[in-house]
């Protein structure tokens, strides 16, 4: 698994925008935005409920303040 990179703040606010986006991919008629907000959306909630963001790993970013991950 991913090591922990996200604090709870992050995790927080991908959570609101990931529910965000599901709530308007329902409520969108059809189209290529509607699946984008499907696609993103699922990662947002994703990503925030494993702790961990693949891009922050590669850039180097941790907004995670444990001291041992």
């Amino acid at each position: 698994m991913f090591a922990k990179n996200m604090g709870q703040t992050d995790r927080i606010i991908r959570t609101v925008v990931g529910v965000v986006l599901l709530i308007a991919f329902f409520s969108m008629a059809g189209g290529i935005l509607k699946w984008l907000a499907l696609i993103a959306g699922v990662v947002m909630l994703a990503t925030a409920a494993m702790g961990s963001c693949p891009p922050y790993a590669l850039l180097g970013i941790n907004t995670c303040k444990m001291k041992d991950q």
